[in-house]
């Protein structure tokens, strides 16, 4: 079996209105070339679920300065200024989400899980409007699974069955991504012969992966530059 396609094709499919999961955090392990692709292909009023919101010149913030997004599901939109413009706006809908509680809810989609009941959020804004329940003397908000049309995720070497096999970090949200979306495709920066990656390597089966493409072009960017100043300085 044969999944390797273009990025083209395989963004062709993507519908205006369309649910799309992104891996990535920061700006670490997204699938750089699917956003490319996406912004050429141009679909509108997409609803994205991922981490964060990229920045405003990449990752996701392309997507939102292009006026492509309607909704995004995240845990953090704090490095994305034109995001906040646009949600002050009323432009864009964010629903926001404990990073914890955000993982679990993509793990229940990609699980066939109906919900599940946790102690996050609590006695805040984001228990409003949810189903509780006292367990053992503490109390619970239900969460429901989040399931996506796409999920659009980054790998670091896959097989032509689309085996994935992830790099440190860059692995974050992607193999749960994987799981939990209709149709997976798999941006990834190496491709090899199928049966030469060492099984118990292997983080994402390929029965999650629909289509396998080669990525290009890789840019190495730091998502935040913090500086400190040097011991003793000015001493």
């Amino acid at each position: 079996m044969n999944k390797i396609g273009t990025m083209e094709a395989a963004v062709a499919r993507v519908p205006d209105g369309a649910t799309i999961m992104m891996g990535g955090f920061g700006l670490c392990g997204i699938p750089e070339n699917a956003v490319q692709a996406l912004l050429a292909a141009g679909p509108r009023n997409l609803t994205i679920i991922s981490n964060n919101a990229g920045v405003d010149d990449a990752g996701i913030g392309l997507l939102i300065r292009n006026g492509q997004v309607r909704k995004m599901v995240a845990t953090y939109i704090g490095e994305n200024t034109d995001l906040e413009r646009r949600v002050i706006n009323g432009e864009l809908e964010v629903e926001l989400a404990p990073q914890g509680t955000f993982a679990e809810r993509i793990r229940a989609g990609g699980a066939g899980i109906g919900g599940f009941f946790t102690p996050t959020g609590v006695g805040t804004l984001i228990a409003q409007g949810k189903e509780s329940r006292v367990i053992d003397g503490r109390e619970y908000i239900l969460e429901m699974p989040l399931r996506a049309d796409f999920s659009f995720v980054k790998a670091w070497k896959a097989d032509a069955m689309g085996n994935l096999v992830y790099r440190k970090t860059a692995r974050n949200f992607n193999p749960l991504m994987a799981t939990a979306g209709r149709v997976t495709i798999a941006e990834v920066e190496e491709i090899v012969p199928v049966g030469s990656i060492d099984a118990d390597l292997v983080a994402t089966p390929g029965i999650f992966v629909d289509v396998v493409v080669k990525g290009e072009h890789y840019v190495k960017r730091i998502e935040k530059r913090v500086y400190r100043t040097a011991s003793g300085a000015g001493a």
